[in-house]
């Protein structure tokens, strides 16, 4: 008897984590604009798109901010904000999402995620950090600290990944209330491209999880090109983000 235990365990354990990834998450993609339009939304969507047919999700996409009501937003597990900008929800819309959030849901902010809803502390606090600014898209290094965290499967065992973007500074380093995954070196940018040096942060973070009570919350700044949604890497790094959120590992 003594023998079976250990493998009737080990049966378990693979069982449940066979139910965790068959388990139909419900996703909603918000991507409403109202300040700069990203042109890589429509491929960032497309991508979406592609990921709920291999993930198994039910995916809804939306930019009507009319629909964000307790009745609505109930059906769904993760919501997914795919560079929205500015001002997005008006003051019940915020309450609505608040409270729908507060249930113990899950959220991928997305490059201008961090762009967005300035005014609103909480939303602030969810994301983790606002956009200051940003140098010119070019190709940069980005560093990994931490490749064993189930949204960074694709870069498993990678201490640096090369890729152009568009490489934000935040008004003010998340560090200290987020778990950083990932920093971009500074010195990887050609600084003749540069007209000043404000966009520097020393440490500056690009990719961070935190669990805010019940709520998993995640932010990445891949996603101002739409190659960035075309890249293998990160296409499975932002699947695995959505996943993550929703308890699915």
């Amino acid at each position: 008897m003594k023998k079976i235990i250990p493998v009737i365990c080990l049966l378990m354990i693979f069982a449940f984590s066979g139910m965790a990834q068959d388990k139909k998450i419900n996703v909603l993609v918000f991507s409403k604009t109202s300040g700069y339009r990203h042109a890589s939304i429509s491929t960032g969507l497309k991508m979406m798109s592609e990921l709920a047919q291999q993930r198994k999700w039910v995916l809804t996409c939306t930019e009507n901010a009319e629909l964000f009501t307790p009745d609505f937003l109930k059906t769904f597990d993760v919501v997914v904000f795919l560079s929205p900008t500015q001002d997005v929800l008006n003051d019940q819309q915020q309450k609505n999402f608040e409270d729908f959030m507060n249930t113990g849901k899950g959220f991928v902010g997305i490059h201008a995620a961090a762009d967005c809803e300035y005014d609103w502390a909480w939303y602030g606090e969810l994301n983790g950090a606002y956009f200051r600014t940003h140098p010119a898209c070019q190709t940069g290094t980005v560093i990994f600290e931490n490749t064993d965290h189930p949204t960074m499967v694709p870069f498993k065992g990678m201490k640096t990944y090369r890729t152009v973007d568009e490489w934000y500074s935040f008004k003010a380093n998340p560090r200290a209330k987020v778990h950083v995954l990932a920093r971009l070196d500074e010195t990887s940018l050609n600084e003749a491209t540069m007209k000043d040096d404000k966009w520097k942060m020393g440490d500056h973070p690009l990719i961070w999880y935190q669990e805010l009570g019940n709520i998993r919350s995640y932010y990445t700044v891949f996603g101002h090109t739409s190659e960035a949604f075309l890249d293998p890497k990160i296409i499975e790094h932002i699947g695995c983000a959505v996943d993550w959120v929703a308890k699915r590992s």
